[in-house]
């Protein structure tokens, strides 16, 4: 699907961008299904909906409006939606991811859609996705489908290059989960990002080490993201997932090994939000007993 210099270039960056993985046909589904979702969030002023473990699928940011929707998270979309369900489980996409991770199969983790309507506040700052989502091996892999054009200003994916092969941070701040890396490892670790920026249809491959962040989108283009992670079949998760969902586990590459595979990591394990998503954590307005 992918040739070696790109799984060379993964492994030595730690993120690969991939043009045409998914088609126009598929995109525009893809598409129309979200558009549904921001039209029924002018009917909201709060998260609304609910996921497997109670919490709201659909999550908005404090700007939201009737008249300026702003719906910056939609949960588990392949509960939803079959071709956010086919795209997850049965595309290209995890066909790549698979390739990447290697060994003998990958999983879904978990999905969501990230979005960043245009003129909107959504940021997300500097973290690893490693401390949200522990495993007993980090062969996992963030695939962020762009299902819209994403440009250099409409608030792309910023990555710091080779960061994966660096330390895992602490996304603590005391005794509160942050989800996101401390001021000083920001400064030291974090000034020279590169922009993950291509046309719909393209998808990032990102690895779960990686450092990266995002800026509010100040366009009038929107930048809206259907977001897979996998994870080697092998790798045994640590604590509750994030993002629970009916399709967490199942099998999208490879096969079946009955093995459980470990390497030598050291984290506190995460806080989930007891809210509809991160960015709350990330805001410093959610804790464990919110």
């Amino acid at each position: 699907m992918i040739e070696q210099w790109q799984i060379d270039q993964y492994n030595e960056q730690g993120f690969l961008v991939v043009e045409n993985v998914l088609t126009p046909e598929e995109i525009a589904a893809l598409q129309s299904d979200f558009d549904t979702w921001v039209e029924e969030s002018r009917q909201h002023k709060e998260p609304w909906g609910e996921t497997l473990d109670k919490r709201a699928r659909f999550d908005i940011e404090g700007d939201h409006s009737a008249d300026h929707p702003s719906l910056r998270r939609v949960t588990s979309p392949t509960e939803i939606s079959d071709v956010y369900k086919r795209t997850a489980l049965a595309s290209r996409a995890a066909t790549i991811a698979g390739q990447l991770i290697g060994g003998s199969g990958t999983r879904l983790h978990h999905s969501k859609v990230n979005s960043k309507l245009p003129h909107t506040a959504t940021e997300v700052k500097w973290h690893q996705d490693f401390p949200f989502t522990p495993h007993s091996n980090d062969d996992l892999v963030t695939c962020l489908i762009m299902i819209g054009d994403v440009t250099p200003a409409n608030g792309p994916l910023q990555v710091i290059p080779g960061s994966h092969k660096g330390p895992l941070f602490s996304h603590w701040d005391g005794d509160q989960f942050t989800g996101t890396v401390s001021p000083e490892v920001e400064k030291h670790y974090c000034q020279e990002p590169v922009s993950c920026y291509s046309p719909a249809g393209s998808v990032c491959f990102m690895h779960t080490r990686v450092l990266h962040a995002s800026s509010p989108n100040q366009t009038e283009d929107p930048r809206t993201l259907f977001i897979c992670v996998y994870a080697a079949e092998d790798a045994l998760p640590y604590g509750d997932n994030p993002l629970p969902s009916i399709h967490t586990g199942s099998l999208v590459w490879g096969k079946e090994s009955g093995e459980v595979r470990s390497t030598a990591n050291k984290l506190r394990l995460p806080e989930k939000p007891s809210g509809a998503s991160f960015f709350v954590q990330q805001a410093g307005k959610d804790s464990a007993d919110a």
